[in-house]
């Protein structure tokens, strides 16, 4: 795996985080109190013998593992006039983000080690979060033929997908299940069956019906999803369902749980609160794939989080720049930008409704997609690398595309006013992002 050396940079200091309400699903913690960090890791309870030369007053914040995103895009390379890597991790700092997991789809496919690399390399140049590489299951991402899954792992990726487009073979996909199982890194499937979904826009229902656009069944993601949960079944390798969006595949995901089955799932805050009636203005902002679908499909979304069926929150961050996607509807690219409006989405859906406790929530977006990647990431405990995020809870604001910092504005919530957002992000011991509060106290000399 690449890595950077940095010299003549200082030690890193002493952070003191003070009156905090800490969450750490991994130690099952809920409780006010101190958190120490010292030399990029967490110390016991307790805190560190020095001063610290940060304190970080967190009285009405809470104090969580730094979040993770397993599902974004960041383009780089091909097609970087939407976003690069530095961009995308500047926007998932913003967001509350110590790690992102970034997708295969870029020009040339992340296929090969070289490729791996480099997105670690581009990532440590940056300086903003950890960007962890998801190798391409085929080569060029044409379904055809297995890409160099082992070179892929040496190259740093931690899973493999095909994402943007589905493994439609299916022996490819049992292969593919069974090999990745001698790395113990697991299968990322977009579930659907491309056949039933050519020239589709949006779900296929009354809506598509009404405004006379291309339809994409839910079918075509059910019968995949039963394919590959079976596929998974014989092989013993572990799938993860990305992007779930539908009522079927929420209960096929429930059942193959209960048969034993090595499958998890995500779910994006877009399909637990929007539905295919916002396609009636034709604002390309609200085409995705997989589409918004019906308020059924969303009860179900949220079924399958509350009961742990999907255990994972993840963005699907797709940024477009705005000229791609101010095309007709039928012509604009699928996808929306996640990584800021995670936060306060997921608290709107699903903190404020009373669908999930505030430890429940955090639990899918740190310890649970730590251990579906295998990082060492996702805790609190004493020696885990310091990636801490603290989110403001309570503050109002309305969501402004235009101070995105990612490089791209396709956002279905523009202008929506909304709760809560990060306030401090801690990378690796660094504070990397903060709205305020700090107080800097001592001046130690940390020079080497």
């Amino acid at each position: 795996m690449v890595t950077l050396q940095r010299k003549g940079i200082p030690d890193l200091v002493t952070i003191h985080i003070t009156g905090g309400r800490i969450i750490d699903p991994s130690q099952e913690i809920d409780q006010i109190g101190d958190l120490w960090i010292s030399r990029g890791h967490i110390l016991p309870a307790g805190g560190a013998s020095d001063d610290a030369e940060v304190v970080i007053d967190a009285t009405g914040l809470i104090v969580c593992p730094g979040l993770i995103d397993a599902h974004v895009h960041l383009r780089e390379p091909g097609n970087e006039e939407d976003e690069t890597i530095a961009t995308g991790a500047a926007s998932a700092l913003a967001g509350g983000m110590t790690s992102v997991a970034c997708m295969p789809n870029t020009i040339p496919a992340l296929d090969n080690q070289a490729a791996a690399e480099f997105v670690i390399l581009q990532a440590q140049r940056a300086r903003k979060v950890n960007v962890y590489p998801v190798g391409a299951v085929s080569k060029g991402r044409k379904g055809e033929e297995l890409a160099e899954l082992g070179q892929l792992v040496a190259g740093g990726a931690v899973g493999f997908t095909d994402d943007g487009a589905p493994v439609a073979s299916a022996s490819l996909m049992r292969r593919a299940l069974q090999y990745a199982k001698m790395f113990d890194r697991v299968i990322m499937q977009h579930c659907q069956v491309p056949e039933l979904t050519v020239g589709g826009v949006m779900n296929e229902g009354f809506e598509s019906t009404r405004l006379g656009l291309g339809g994409m069944p839910a079918a075509a993601e059910d019968i995949m999803v039963a394919r590959d949960i079976r596929l998974a079944e014989i092989t013993g390798g572990r799938l993860h369902i990305q992007h779930i969006s539908t009522a079927r595949s929420v209960e096929l995901v429930r059942e193959g749980k209960r048969r034993g089955v090595r499958v998890t799932a995500e779910a994006c805050p877009h399909h637990f609160t929007l539905t295919d009636e916002r396609l009636r203005t034709f604002d390309s902002n609200f085409k995705m794939n997989p589409p918004l679908r019906t308020w059924s499909d969303v009860e179900a979304v949220i079924g399958g989080l509350k009961d742990g069926t999907i255990e994972i929150l993840a963005t699907d961050h797709a940024p477009h720049a705005p000229e791609k996607k101010m095309r007709e509807l039928d012509q604009a690219p699928f996808g929306i930008v996640g990584l800021e409006t995670l936060v306060p989405i997921s608290i709107l859906g699903l903190i404020e409704p009373g669908h999930l406790t505030w430890p429940e929530m955090i639990r899918k977006l740190t310890v649970n997609p730590a251990q579906l990647l295998g990082i060492p990431k996702g805790t609190l405990q004493p020696g885990a690398d310091a990636d801490v995020t603290l989110i403001d809870p309570e503050v109002r604001w309305t969501i402004d595309p235009s101070k995105f910092l990612s490089k791209s504005r396709n956002t279905p919530y523009g202008g929506w006013e909304v709760r809560g957002r990060a306030h401090t992000v801690i990378v690796g011991g660094e504070v990397r992002y903060t709205l305020g509060g700090i107080v800097q106290q001592g001046s130690k000399d940390n020079s080497q």
